[in-house]
């Protein structure tokens, strides 16, 4: 019996871990919500860039910015509002709450776990994917 329940437990952490990153779904998150301001390219030249205080980053270059290890937490963080920043004498709008739901567990660069929201886990994906 003990067996069984490890065997379902362990298939349920891989299944959810297979379906949680997807990259394809991250893409379309982007689209709508960080395309405006990052770009479509996610290279930082959004319609909106211009107006900004701050500029945009190039998104596809943040391994590259960070010695080559993905900055899982700092991203996480800025997504979900937990490390505001100013960006257009405002915060960066946070999409912690509009992207709420179930919490998921990524690694960090450090391989601790940060709890985010599946879509938030879905734009960390696609983010990965863009790196150069």
């Amino acid at each position: 019996m003990t067996r069984l329940i490890s065997l379902a437990l362990a298939f349920g952490f891989l299944s959810g871990a297979a379906i949680a990153q997807d990259a394809a779904t991250g893409a379309e998150i982007y689209a709508r919500h960080c395309a405006t301001c990052h770009g479509a390219d996610a290279d930082g030249n959004g319609p909106m860039a211009p107006a900004l205080v701050l500029q945009p980053p190039d998104l596809t270059r943040l391994t590259e910015r960070n010695a080559g290890t993905f900055p899982m937490t700092r991203v996480v963080t800025r997504i979900d509002g937990r490390d505001p920043l100013v960006s257009h004498g405002s915060p960066m709008p946070v999409y912690g709450d509009f992207f709420e739901g179930e919490e998921l567990s990524l690694k960090t660069e450090t391989g601790q776990p940060i709890l985010t929201s599946p879509a938030v886990v879905n734009l960390v994906a696609y983010l990965m994917a863009v790196q150069k």
